[in-house]
């Protein structure tokens, strides 16, 4: 009863510390937010000054979404490309900025703008009730009709939207079209995925009868694919629909000077020619597949490595830290131990990376995807390797601490030079294990856009319409990483216990 009474007040201890810094926190939320309205009110715009004071203009978009936006090489380097780039291009040149563009997920965008990790959203994006309740968009600047792609052998089967129904239809999720079907394809079972290229791959091996896509992508596929094409007779009475650029709320000089931008373009017809440019570089060169895409390959593998052997070494170094805490005879270096691996361990890798990539921005930390996933990868493997590490320490014989002990040691000079070289032993095999785990969640991080070996295979689906070999490739390259690491990790065990 004495032992939970003391964990009990540990635990409270711990939440008032904490709780102590919320109305602070939420002081200064609440004080940021209204002098940004007074700001509003006085005409000045944040993100205009801040476009304009550092000279460039970050816009956040997902790159696998032909011919709006796409990965091509264009003059022997790796391009983004497509009309909404050439848009943006436009608006980038009319405030006299440079354009950057930042590449994320389709879902992480709206969250990445709201946190001002980017300036505006420009991703075929169409407004939507609930979009506007987070954001601004800018007038439209194309208006596309959605399309739904069937297998070429079905294209007389489907005639009307209720003709789905109990058919499998895909959507890209948190879309137009995700809406369009839920609303119009009454009955059918929807398969919500992120990326349009898996939706295809799901379409061409039957796992689903039909994919709804705007327009000119629903083009684009069926024109790469002979096996696919376009149920013309499906329409939908809500079929037609508008892209826009997203900004931030309260931005009106910034959003008038998009606006502007927008009428030069569609006053001018420059779209159509933006579009034409699109579609020649979708189909520019002839070369063969591996000879074009493995560089993405090889890039992506060099940085799954390195957010894996960062994500271990610093994991490590911290794991080390809390597996002491958690063996320590004070009760609150136990509790707070225990909390931070409980926690870790019981919540998602991906939360953990969303929390990490979106809450650095609200504490004005300016860091890179990259490092963003880094330290969210160190702090997940923290949890992990202190646990291996404190059943390390526990391995070695009790008696040993006590034999140092009477040789006039004290507790920390027992634990290094006696227990830790000994429980090493036991650790680096496991330790070893965490780095071949720790590549394969590293996938994980393609979702706030650094370019491992998952995100580069996404770039490669989009920009070459092959849904399928980019994944064979890719788990090819896991194995020999993984299998490789494994059996080098045998000869160093076998080693070990040679030597004991």
């Amino acid at each position: 009863m004495k032992k939970w009474k003391n964990w009990l007040f540990s635990l409270i201890a711990l939440l008032a510390v904490a709780g102590s810094f919320l109305p602070a926190a939420a002081q200064a939320t609440s004080t940021s937010g209204s002098d940004t309205a007074v700001a509003t009110t006085a005409e000045t715009d944040a993100t205009y000054e801040k476009v304009i004071s550092s000279g460039k203009l970050i816009v956040g978009l997902s790159a696998d979404y032909a011919p709006y936006e796409f990965h091509a090489t264009v003059d022997g380097k790796d391009t983004i490309v497509g009309f909404d780039i050439s848009i943006a291009q436009h608006i980038a040149d009319s405030l006299g900025v440079e354009l950057e563009i930042q590449e994320l997920g389709f879902d992480a965008l709206l969250g990445a703008l709201t946190t001002n990790k980017i300036d505006m959203i420009i991703s075929g994006m169409s407004p939507t009730p609930e979009r506007e309740e987070q954001v601004d968009f800018s007038d439209p600047y194309m208006t596309v009709t959605q399309k739904v792609v069937v297998r070429a052998a079905d294209k007389d089967k489907y005639t009307s939207t209720a003709d789905f129904n109990g058919v499998p239809v895909g959507v890209q999720k948190q879309t137009t079209q995700e809406e369009l079907a839920q609303t119009e394809m009454t009955g059918s079972v929807l398969t919500s995925l992120q990326k349009v290229p898996d939706l295809i791959t799901n379409l061409t091996t039957g796992k689903v009868d039909a994919v709804v896509l705007e327009g000119p992508v629903a083009d684009a596929y069926v024109q790469q694919n002979t096996t696919l094409t376009i149920a013309d007779d499906v329409t939908f009475v809500n079929g037609t629909k508008q892209t826009a650029v997203a900004v931030n709320k309260n931005s009106p000089q910034f959003l008038a000077a998009i606006n502007d931008s927008i009428s030069e373009i569609t006053g001018s017809d420059l779209l159509a020619e933006y579009q034409e440019e699109a579609n020649e570089l979708m189909f520019q060169d002839d070369t063969s597949f591996f000879e074009k895409y493995m560089p993405y390959f090889i890039s992506g593998t060099g940085y799954t490595l390195l957010l894996a052997f960062v994500g271990v070494l610093f994991g490590a170094v911290l794991g080390s830290v809390f597996a002491l805490m958690k063996l320590s005879k004070y009760k609150i270096l136990r509790a707070l131990a225990i909390i931070y691996i409980e926690y870790v361990r019981g919540t998602p890798l991906l939360v953990q990376i969303f929390i990490v990539y979106f809450g650095t921005t609200m504490l004005n930390l300016n860091v890179s995807n990259l490092v963003a996933g880094c330290i969210a990868l160190s702090l997940n493997s923290a949890a992990y390797v202190a646990e291996i590490i404190r059943a390390g320490i526990g391995a070695v014989n009790k008696g040993q601490m006590e034999a140092a002990r009477s040789l006039g040691m004290n507790q920390t000079q027992a634990m290094r030079y006696i227990v830790f070289p000994q429980a090493i032993k036991n650790i680096l095999p496991a330790l070893g294990n965490e780095f071949v785990t720790v590549i394969k969640e590293s996938s994980v991080v393609s979702v706030i856009g650094v370019a491992e070996l998952m995100f580069q295979t996404g770039v490669v689906q989009g920009a070459s319409f092959r849904a399928f070999m980019p994944y064979v490739i890719v788990s090819l390259i896991y194995f020999v990483l993984t299998f490789a690491l494994s059996r080098l990790l045998g000869v160093a065990e076998r080693r070990m216990k040679t030597s004991d």
